[in-house]
């Protein structure tokens, strides 16, 4: 009876009302007929969905945390979180297992990372797995087949994931350092190593015009995917920058990074989405605790992309304790992991702050923005 429908009303038509679904609606038709699961299948379909779900001002918090099991085993938990119109934030879903992340590194050096292009990536050292967390298909990314030669010791830097929108592609990638050690085993003659991962041919490969002098990166600096390229906070002469690496072009750059306060306990970055702009959080290191009277978080916005002059100082924030932002969340909430491992939201605008009932271990919460899309990925089997 459906394909009779499906036959006896234009398919524009059709397409029309699905697009007003949730999506977990859409899903659903998929089980009503052929007709409909060869629809909301194509191609053709998906990327109208992805189009105007784009322009959709509907957006969910997707939660990383990790609990622990027993002595030496911890979970990774995904949970799904929106607000209602007070912004008060609640589950929207049941939490979700994550698969494969079953150990106890996975605690805290593990990076949740967004493509803006409907998959997501949990990355760590020598793992990645890549989601579409809204239609719940996940893909285990065989390891590097890459050997470092013998007397030879690997130590990865960073990683990242991001779309390259000439080739249509998802790219995951590995920056390492390759290097020797003396007699007395101290790291000697390195080389920098980048490793490209394809997700359309399933194919490894190694970058062979890498730059050698690139900026210090640690594999958790904050980071991030934004207008086709990974950002990350990184260091070059006893200064901070921004280094960036272009999905199509595979070729690093920098931004420089505005005059920021300074702070005696050591200053940490984080990089954070704010008005579709990239921007930067500066704040205090609190390993010995902080001062509400003289601690302070700057927030930068940046309002033309790369252009240095662009810079401007948007918050003052006095005595706010976090060592774990984690988003920002409708340009004015900004989403913390406290000390004791309880997730907190702090109001931009009215200078509130929130205790939520979640709980993870301590840093190890990490958080996207995430719209719906039916961006295909093949499940592991």
């Amino acid at each position: 009876m459906v394909d009779g429908i499906m036959n006896k009303y234009a398919e524009e038509m059709i397409i029309h009302i699905l697009l007003r679904l949730p999506l977990k609606f859409i899903l659903r038709f998929k089980c009503v007929s052929k007709a409909f699961y060869t629809l909301i299948q194509s191609s053709y379909f998906i990327n109208i969905h992805y189009n105007h779900t784009l322009t959709s001002t509907y957006d969910n918090i997707l939660l990383k945390r990790s609990c622990k099991e027993d002595i030496e085993r911890y979970k990774a938990v995904f949970s799904f979180i929106s607000s209602d119109d007070e912004d008060n934030l609640n589950s929207v879903y049941p939490d979700l297992d994550v698969p494969n992340l079953l150990r106890v590194t996975s605690v805290t050096s593990d990076k949740l990372i967004d493509s803006n292009h409907g998959l997501i990536a949990l990355m760590e050292h020598r793992t990645t797995i890549l989601f579409n967390i809204s239609t719940r298909n996940y893909r285990h990314l065989p390891p590097s087949p890459f050997q470092i030669p013998k007397g030879f010791y690997q130590s990865i830097k960073s990683g990242g994931f991001g779309y390259d929108s000439v080739v249509n592609d998802f790219k995951v990638f590995r920056v390492s350092e390759v290097y020797t050690e003396d007699r007395y085993g101290y790291p000697e003659d390195g080389e920098t190593q980048v490793e490209v991962y394809e997700l359309g041919i399933d194919i490894w490969r190694k970058l062979d015009h890498v730059d050698q002098e690139l900026p210090i990166l640690f594999w958790l600096n904050s980071s991030m995917s934004y207008k086709g390229a990974y950002h990350w906070i990184a260091s070059v002469a006893r200064a901070n920058i921004i280094l960036c690496f272009d999905m199509t072009t595979e070729f690093f750059r920098n931004i420089e990074m505005p005059i920021t306060s300074k702070f005696l306990k050591g200053t940490l970055y984080s990089l954070q989405l704010l008005n579709e702009s990239l921007s930067l959080l500066c704040y205090p290191c609190l390993a010995s605790g902080t001062d509400p009277t003289t601690d302070l978080m700057e927030i930068w916005i940046m309002k033309d992309y790369n252009i240095y002059e662009s810079w401007i100082r948007k918050y003052t924030i006095i005595g706010l304790p976090t060592e774990n932002p984690l988003v920002v969340w409708k340009d004015y909430i900004l989403l913390f992991q406290s000390n004791s491992g309880y997730l907190i939201s702090y109001d931009l605008k009215q200078d509130e702050m929130k205790e939520l009932n979640i709980l993870g271990c301590p840093k190890s919460m990490r958080a996207i923005i995430y719209k719906e899309f039916l961006t295909p990925i093949q499940r592991q089997s």
